[in-house]
């Protein structure tokens, strides 16, 4: 994944650009009619009538939104009718601050409008709402209409229906069955004044002020308070976003296990970066979990332990070091080998053709001594300036850590950015052509993405082959909340070309040595069960070990509510069939709303 930060701001920026074009576009008619709200909302996700202008639409006022692009108010008609398809909400936009108030009974004449959050390209569902608004006050303190109660009897167990293949496996023009679909059951509530009570926090705080609940507690519930994201068939139908209308500094400065006790009470809208949101007037106290961050066991003496951690961008100008180090030193136990990824250039972001990381991964080692461990050795291979993809300017890369009181690498000379690394026999043994250097590079699987890092580590005797990945990231991929479901994931198709190659690369090593140790480790930007991780196993050249956890420990991410698998470690037969294979998952950042980093390292200890 791109980082959560800067995939957010890149976000907002395409947002602003396009808002005033992510509407769909219905011609007008001649006059307004007078409608009530649930007639606006019809039984599809399209309103009947948007592009249509409507004059006299009644409700009272839920909540108003003064902040942000997307500044109005939630009007909700007191009088429903019968029909639960039918939401008794919607969202009156007026781009400037409202004037009116929380309990206000209004009228509203204006233009139905369906807004995508974020372009129709991103294939986000719509907001109904009701544009260039006229308001009148019809009179103020009127009793809001209570809040829907959303919980785990409220919301079904079916995630959401099949497109209409006719229409690009849109769901738009299908009828809502919100007795059915959980996504039918939300949108039904689109607008509408809902409330989740006693709900766990399975998300942390983030820096734009949000947070994930679940309302089913028991739903795919991970060790430490989350909820898993074990398969694609298997969708977490409780999972909500929270933010607030309230002020940043009262929001909860939550972590996974948290929950906030009592009511959380607002309208019901969708966003871009997430889906349905509850937006809330008022949030339920905040119990603390007790979330602690976890610590991995040290290494025996004889054994190699092998760890991949991606650092979130990080540059010479970032205050995390001392973090990372401490991380590294002291929660990881100071593995033999560490595959750093997302390490940038000496000037970071600042894209003036600086290609070297010599201060930054010398600024790391130098705050890891500091911090009582090892002196560690690095290699790396510096990339083509901003052909790796990333930040712009920032030019990430793996880069291997590794303590030479434990383990040596194998130099051999050559290995560059552009220069593929081959296998050879001498002796009867696998061999790399260069150490360190690159699967590869010229493949078009690589383009814009990093290429992988091969090197040859020798401990106690005993070559291990050891290759640091960052797959490229699932930008572009449908959301979950998408309108086209199934959700198209684009970004696999780059993945699936990357992991075919080292696959091949791994199966090249074993063809000349059956028994070698390969490990194969990093930012694989894809879960256990994905067709990237099938791809990197087959023929039995690699195994996630990651998969010889609980099911319910599984996970180095966390997502919108899904804790998630994206860093891994591959082992070789010889190593998965070896002498006690251990593996841990170190949460130490994803749960946390202090994290130093959006992903938890991963640390494999074996004999070899």
């Amino acid at each position: 994944m791109p980082s959560k930060k800067s995939a957010r701001l890149a976000a907002l920026t395409v947002a602003a650009v396009c808002s005033a074009a992510s509407t769909v576009a219905l011609s007008a008619p001649a006059h307004a009619e007078t409608v009530a709200i649930h007639d606006i909302q019809g039984t599809t996700r399209i309103s009947p009538y948007a592009g249509k202008a409507v004059t006299g639409v009644a409700g009272i006022v839920t909540g108003v939104r003064t902040y942000g692009s997307s500044k109005g108010f939630w009007i909700q008609d007191p009088n429903p009718d019968a029909d639960p398809a039918t939401s008794e909400g919607v969202f009156v936009f007026t781009s400037s601050a409202p004037k009116v108030a929380v309990g206000d009974s209004v009228t509203v004449t204006g233009t139905v409008s369906e807004f995508v959050p974020g372009g129709a390209a991103g294939g986000n569902q719509s907001i109904t709402e009701i544009t260039k608004p006229t308001v009148t006050v019809v009179s103020s303190g009127n009793a809001v209409p209570a809040a829907t109660v959303v919980n785990a009897r409220s919301v079904p167990a079916d995630y959401a229906p099949a497109g209409d293949t006719a229409a690009a496996n849109s769901i738009n023009g299908l009828t809502l069955r919100p007795g059915t679909y959980a996504l039918d059951y939300y949108e039904s509530l689109e607008g509408m004044n809902v409330q989740v009570a006693d709900a766990r926090v399975v998300t942390a705080t983030d820096p734009f002020t949000e947070l994930w609940v679940t309302v089913k507690p028991r739903e795919n519930t991970t060790r430490r308070g989350g909820t898993l994201y074990g398969s694609y068939s298997s969708q977490n139908t409780g999972r909500l976003q929270i933010q607030s209308l309230g002020a940043t500094a009262d929001f909860p400065v939550a972590n996974v296990g948290d929950t906030l006790t009592g009511v959380t009470a607002g309208p019901l809208d969708y966003n871009q970066f997430g889906g349905y949101t509850l937006v809330a007037n008022s949030i339920g106290a905040l119990k603390s979990g007790g979330l602690q961050r976890e610590t991995t066991q040290k290494q025996k003496k004889n054994e190699l332990a092998v760890a991949t951690y991606n650092v979130e961008n990080l540059d010479p100008s970032d205050a995390s070091f001392d973090k990372h180090a401490a991380a590294i030193v002291n929660n990881l136990k100071s593995p033999d080998i560490v595959s750093l990824e997302e390490i940038q250039d000496d000037n970071g972001a600042t894209n003036d053709g600086t290609v070297a990381a010599d201060v930054t991964v010398g600024k790391l080692i130098d705050a890891i001594v500091a911090a009582g461990g090892p002196k560690y050795d690095w290699r790396s291979i510096d990339p083509v300036n901003n052909a790796d993809g990333g930040e712009p300017g920032g030019n990430i890369r793996q880069v291997f850590l590794f303590n030479p009181q434990r383990v040596s690498f194998t130099d051999r000379a050559g290995g560059d950015s552009t220069t593929a690394v081959a296998v050879s026999k001498v002796h009867g043994k696998a061999q790399l052509s260069v150490s360190p250097g690159r699967i590869a590079p010229a493949d078009a699987a690589w383009a814009n993405s990093r290429k992988p890092l091969a090197g040859e580590f020798v401990f106690r005797g005993r070559t291990v082959f050891v290759i640091a990945n960052h797959f490229n990231s699932k930008g572009g991929d449908q959301g979950l909340t998408s309108q086209y479901q199934p959700v198209a994931r684009s970004s696999e198709v780059q993945r699936h070309q990357q992991a075919t190659l080292v696959n091949a690369f791994v199966k090249d090593i074993l063809d000349v040595q059956k028994n070698a140790d390969v490990v194969a480790l990093g930012d694989i930007n894809d879960f256990e069960f994905s067709g990237t991780a099938q791809i990197l196993e087959s023929d039995g050249a690699l195994w996630s070990a990651i998969k010889s956890l609980p099911r319910n420990e599984r996970y180095s991410y966390d997502y919108q509510g899904n804790q998630q698998v994206l860093d891994q470690i591959l082992v070789s037969p010889s190593i998965r069939r070896g002498c006690g294979l251990e593996y841990d998952s170190v949460h130490i950042n994803s749960e946390f709303h202090d994290q130093i980093s959006d992903h938890d390292p991963q640390v494999l200890r074996f004999e070899p």
